[in-house]
């Protein structure tokens, strides 16, 4: 293979998930349903927690921003990579691609941070719940957040200012959007200095989160366990049981896809994990937070009563007017 310079590098051509022609259409339709179904559950749960008195709450401003952050985050690759599946057409720009980069890392290391606080607030009402209320406030939730994104931005940032200094010899990603693993195998030597950093500042960044929320969840598996009342015992379950599964969802995938040897990659198979990462999980969390949680599913039910009371009430006021 001939060696290019980077900077003879304008372009990168998206292979895309499947290199069978026939399977396009199936696949298309597919991952255009799971989108929509994940930015319309999504979407629903922020408005629910937004529009909703009950859910004023530290718990459901996290959990709004979580159905932000997915929103967001499936909403960075997905459209490409169907515009590139109905057009054919799969090149994407260098500044594109490093642009794609930066949001897909900093959005993606967000989710974790969120699901980290979100297991501090749980804590904090199952460990603490007298001292909840002087613990935590929407100024501490808002602090946190707006620290977790300049954390993760320069993280990001870090990142797209050091791919670009790679020398590539191609520039056909086996991929269906500009992931740093893919760019990395395109780089002609090997990139030691970024290798380093995923396994050290990357880590840092990303797993510690994860730690994080198994201290926090080890905490209440120990409060739970002193707990005598059934009906407390069965809420601090019912909310704990849902944040965990999120919390395996996502880090499951991260860890298969990112914090392995470069020896051990496989980009095949990483392409089938990213659209589970990618799609699968935020079309998931809103149906796990809403079924799980009593609360949400009340907001929902008062969402829906208000809609048809208002639609009613249209319908009404129209006949008379008749």
């Amino acid at each position: 293979m001939t060696t290019r310079n980077r900077t003879e590098v304008t372009e990168f051509v998206l292979l895309g998930l499947s290199i069978w022609p026939e399977m396009q259409p199936f696949i298309f339709g597919i991952v255009l349903i799971m989108y929509l179904v994940a930015v319309m559950g999504n979407s629903l749960l922020v408005i629910v927690a937004l529009s909703d008195p009950k859910l004023q709450t530290p718990m459901y401003f996290l959990l709004s921003h979580l159905s932000f952050i997915d929103i967001f985050l499936t909403s960075i690759t997905v459209p490409q990579m169907l515009a590139h599946m109905l057009s054919g057409n799969r090149t994407i720009s260098f500044n594109c691609c490093m642009i794609q980069l930066f949001f897909f890392m900093a959005v993606g290391s967000m989710e974790g941070h969120l699901l980290a606080a979100m297991a501090y607030d749980r804590y904090v009402a199952i460990c603490d719940p007298l001292r909840y209320s002087a613990i935590i406030s929407h100024r501490l939730c808002l602090r946190i957040t707006l620290t977790s994104w300049v954390v993760v931005s320069l993280n990001s940032l870090l990142y797209s200012v050091l791919v670009p200094c790679l020398t590539f010899c191609g520039n056909q990603v086996t991929h269906f959007f500009c992931d740093i693993t893919p760019l990395l195998k395109l780089s002609c030597t090997r990139p030691v200095v970024n290798e380093m950093l995923i396994f050290t500042e990357g880590v840092a960044v990303v797993v510690s989160p994860f730690f994080f929320i198994l201290g926090c969840n080890t905490s209440i598996r120990i409060a739970i366990a002193h707990m005598h009342s059934v009906a407390v015992l069965r809420k601090a379950l019912s909310t704990c049981s849902s944040h965990i599964l999120v919390v395996l969802l996502l880090y499951g995938s991260v860890i298969r896809m990112y914090l392995r040897p470069s020896s051990s990659y496989d980009l095949y198979q990483d392409r089938q994990v990213a659209i589970f990462y990618i799609v699968v999980t935020p079309m998931l969390n809103p149906l796990i937070y809403s079924l799980r949680n009593q609360e949400v599913k009340g907001a929902l039910q008062r969402l829906f009563r208000k809609f048809c009371i208002s639609g009613n009430f249209q319908l009404g006021s129209q006949a008379k007017s008749k």
